[in-house]
């Protein structure tokens, strides 16, 4: 009796895998699907918090001309303190972050260039990061802008079929 018990249990299992693998359905989540394909190395790991800007509830973020100002009070633990010519600087737990756009390191004042429209994605990484500079003490913020199949080319899609 045990042995067919455990038989329909494991028949049941390799149905379920099999059905979701081809199925197309992976059991990713959204967050999980962001963080495969945008993040690479380092930025791979499954800590922090990522804030999809392609979904359309975070429309208000385009009123924003510096995305560390639209993360100020949605990220627990993120203050933005601003030098004396108006760079807005991020500290998480009252620690100088690190910065990244598209995983390469840059200054505070970067932003200031970088459209809040060409952001598809953020992830705050709270914690030391190995791969910033001093392993990222206070923190890291990894902003990934939108690639180019990213953007809604649905008007020449239509013009090719």
């Amino acid at each position: 009796m045990k042995k067919i018990f455990f038989s329909i249990l494991v028949l049941i299992f390799s149905l379920t895998t099999f059905a979701q693998r081809y199925s197309g359905k992976s059991g990713l989540s959204q967050q999980e699907k962001l963080n495969n394909e945008y993040c690479s190395g380092l930025f791979k790991t499954a800590d922090g918090t990522i804030i999809d800007l392609m979904d359309d509830h975070n429309v208000s973020v385009s009123g924003y001309t510096n995305v560390l100002e639209w993360l100020q009070g949605r990220v627990a633990g993120l203050q933005v303190y601003y030098t004396r010519n108006g760079t807005a600087v991020p500290f998480i737990r009252n620690t100088r972050a690190s910065l990244f756009v598209d995983e390469i390191a840059v200054d505070p004042g970067y932003l200031r260039m970088l459209p809040v429209a060409d952001i598809a994605m953020i992830k705050v990484i709270k914690g030391p990061f190995v791969g910033a500079v001093g392993n990222g003490g206070g923190g890291t913020i990894a902003i990934y802008t939108t690639k180019g199949d990213d953007e809604d080319g649905d008007e020449m899609d239509a013009g090719e079929k």
